[in-house]
């Protein structure tokens, strides 16, 4: 049967689609590209600490409550690190493994769990004096490349995001699981819509988280994507809800991310060959009704 099409839409076979295109793209809320206090953070004005030059390839953080230090790791060589923001150049390190490619940490009842690119994780504990033991777990599948790593409370398990896994396709980013109770993994309890993501942040390359964490304040995960110069705030079940461009002139590698037990945002940033490494540090300012 023939269809009554608007004129344009019988000789523009393309305007179908790039009005799917943009239906998609304006549902849901938008994210402006400069965007002042957003969340309660300004991620425009950060504080800027500049980060000793052990530390050019910063990439995890885990902030530490008891005394407000961060911990981080750095992604050639198998160090933990502890950093006092207030005072950058006080850097302890212990090393718990060779060289390789390390990406996120975080800890849970009372180790370190830190995550190698290729999904192995290495469970650390905590420093204690010079000395430091570390146990290597071997994801069973090849293939697969991981940045962000995180502890959901809800299912006590760590949540590995994928930044390239094998069997992702550009419209989803999937994530897998290790039980710290039995160190096994399984593949993640949820997925991460991309293409929503790219609607929101309207933007049309593939998501490729970073690091992850979960807000302890709100429950929300957010995730962080340097090759998109992107935050992204999701809820436990990976259902994105916001999006926001990061200028990439503060952000030149973002890496880590991680709070504060007074809901200071901190996020760190690899030297990318642009003078040194550094941690950007928010406080939190509550937005005005």
């Amino acid at each position: 049967m023939y269809r009554h099409y608007p004129f344009f839409m019988r000789y523009c076979p393309g305007c179908l689609a790039a009005i799917a295109l943009f239906a998609l793209m304006a549902c849901g809320p938008k994210a402006s590209s400069i965007h002042g206090n957003t969340e309660g953070y300004d991620f425009d004005h950060p504080k800027v600490v500049e980060m000793p030059t052990v530390l050019n390839e910063i990439s995890g953080l885990w902030f530490y409550p008891k005394d407000n230090s961060l911990f981080a790791i750095e992604d050639e060589d198998g160090f933990l690190y502890k950093i006092f923001p207030a005072k950058p150049n006080n850097i302890q390190r212990w090393r718990f493994h060779g060289h390789g490619d390390f990406e996120d940490v975080c800890m849970v009842n009372g180790l370190f769990y830190i995550l190698r690119s290729d999904g192995t994780i290495f469970v650390t504990s905590i420093p204690s004096g010079d000395a430091v033991q570390s146990t290597k777990y071997e994801m069973p599948e090849s293939g697969n490349e991981f940045e962000s790593i995180y502890y959901d409370d809800s299912l006590k398990l760590m949540i590995m995001v994928c930044k390239e896994c094998k069997d992702d396709k550009k419209k989803e980013v999937s994530t897998w699981a290790f039980n710290p109770a039995t160190n096994q993994f399984t593949a993640g309890p949820y997925q991460i819509n991309a293409i929503r993501v790219a609607a929101i942040a309207t933007y049309d390359s593939r998501f490729k988280p970073s690091a992850a964490t979960i807000n302890p304040f709100t429950g929300q995960i957010w995730l962080l994507s340097s090759v998109n110069k992107l935050i992204v705030v999701a809820s436990r079940d990976g259902s994105v809800i916001q999006a926001y461009p990061l200028d990439p002139g503060i952000y030149k590698q973002p890496e880590g991310i991680a709070f504060g037990s007074d809901r200071t945002l901190y996020i760190s940033n690899e030297s990318a060959g642009k003078g040194s490494a550094n941690i950007l540090v928010m406080p939190y300012r509550p937005q005005k009704k």
